[in-house]
């Protein structure tokens, strides 16, 4: 077969075809190639019988995209291309692999004279297919070579800018794509439990809370997840009639990116309590039939008796303070893994191709950019002084919500999270002191002092006789 396609892409799934058609339509046309291919009527891109028709198609050097699932299926798929490769022929995997997997398959491929590029993609089919955000990291050379089309089907930002740029080495792609995923799960859950303080707390309609998301997405909290929550409140069930939101059951689903993300803080020593709370509150969404017999038990819910109009605006408050402390919560936990694995990440522009084409995407995030512009060492994005000042003007709105919620029984764990962590941050003086000298009683830890140096250890118990 005579070579003439500029990538081939190995998965013709939902994500994979999505993006053939994004590649031809942008002037780089791909070849396509699956196991059990379902493809749809009028599909136009070329699909190969073979592993060995698709290589040799491709202009060399060759680029093969990998859209299949994590884990196993990446590797078989290596090890299946790799009879057809030649030295300097580029594999890309654009699933959600873990980044201690690519930081391996990296390595292996580049001591066989293969280049190998992680790359995080986000914005579902729909961003596949006109547009995504994407987060590449492995080869640096090798990227040089592809960016150019992959700059072509990205996402762009008002302004024309490309919604990709390159991350870092070995695994850094897809550690910064994870991260992205773990502040998904904490927007998501703060805006659920907002939704649910003012839905059955407040007793607030799903269309009358339709069109307050509608009003907020014109706003400060301008979001693709603001925005798809109007549209879904909005949904009426074509057979009953009732708000679709009603009859979906309660039981959250995951794919596991989050709870990487909360695992691999843990291994660092990053605090992010929004999104672990988010993690949490998923597995605490699948325990539904022990739900149902705890609220036999112990009661529902109260229902809010005060000013709904004062409730409604101070929940919009509280949920822009506990997004930018969510955020800020991600971006130190990539600061944090940037210098445990001498990334050198550049937070400025990861927070730019986010602008775009993800599930994250927020007017929110060009104020972030603009942060890390005034101060590319910024300690914590809450101290940021346009930061630093939203939040509190929003503090007392902020801990209304959160008391709020107590008093009804609704559990606001990520808004509370957020709070807890401001508030921890903000503290000159922990109970860790406490926490250091019952250490010190039972394990003989030892502990430091405020007023001298060095390590010391207490007899706590006084000796028998």
């Amino acid at each position: 077969m005579e070579m003439i396609y500029s990538l081939g892409i190995l998965g013709l799934g939902v994500m994979g075809r999505s993006l053939a058609q994004n590649f031809a339509r942008n002037g780089y046309p791909p070849i396509g190639y699956d196991v059990a291919p379902h493809l749809p009527e009028g599909f136009e891109v070329k699909a190969a019988n073979s592993l060995e028709e698709l290589v040799q198609a491709l202009i060399p050097p060759r680029t093969a995209l990998l859209m299949v699932p994590a884990g196993a299926p990446v590797d078989a798929a290596i090890k299946s291309l790799k009879p057809f490769l030649q030295k300097g022929d580029l594999i890309i995997d654009g699933g959600n692999s873990y980044f201690a997997d690519t930081e391996r398959r990296f390595k292996a491929l580049e001591s066989e004279g293969l280049h190998f590029i992680g790359m995080g993609v986000s914005g579902g089919e729909s961003g596949a297919l006109w547009g995504p955000s994407m987060m590449p990291g492995g080869s640096e050379a090798a990227w040089e070579r592809v960016r150019p089309m992959f700059e072509a089907i990205s996402a762009k930002t008002s302004s024309g800018e490309p919604c990709v740029t390159w991350i870092g080495p070995g695994g850094a792609g897809h550690y910064v794509k994870m991260v992205h995923n773990g502040i998904e799960y904490g927007d998501m859950q703060l805006i659920a439990e907002i939704y649910d303080l003012l839905h059955r707390g407040a007793g607030i309609s799903n269309l009358e809370l339709a069109d307050l998301f509608d009003r907020w997405n014109q706003g400060e909290l301008r979001s693709y997840l603001i925005e798809i929550t109007g549209s879904i409140l909005h949904r009426l069930d074509e057979k009953t009639g009732q708000p679709l939101v009603d009859l979906i059951l309660d039981d959250a689903a995951q794919k596991g990116t989050g709870k990487w993300t909360s695992q691999s803080a843990l291994d660092i020593g990053a605090p992010i309590p929004t999104i672990n709370s988010a993690v949490e509150s998923r597995l605490l969404s699948a325990l539904k039939t022990e739900r149902i017999e705890a609220s036999k038990v112990f009661g529902g819910t109260k229902l809010y008796t005060g000013d709904k109009k004062e409730l409604i605006d101070a929940a919009e408050k509280a949920l822009y303070a506990s997004k930018v402390t969510s955020y800020a919560q991600g971006i130190t936990l990539l600061k944090m893994a940037s210098k445990e694995f001498q990334w050198n990440l550049n937070l400025g522009q990861i927070v730019r191709v986010w602008r775009a084409g993800c599930i994250i995407r927020a007017v929110l995030l060009n104020d972030i950019a603009y942060a890390y512009d005034r101060d590319p060492d910024l300690l914590n994005l809450i101290l940021d002084e346009a930061f630093k000042d939203a939040i509190i003007s929003r503090q007392a709105a902020w801990r209304d919500v959160v008391r709020t919620g107590i008093e009804l029984g609704i559990p606001m764990l990520a808004t509370g999270a957020s709070l807890a962590y401001f508030d921890a941050y903000r503290s000159e003086v922990l109970p860790a002191n406490l926490t250091q000298a019952q250490r010190d009683y039972f394990g003989a830890h030892t502990y430091r002092r405020v007023d001298r140096e060095g390590a010391f250890h207490t007899q706590w118990e006084e000796e028998l006789a």
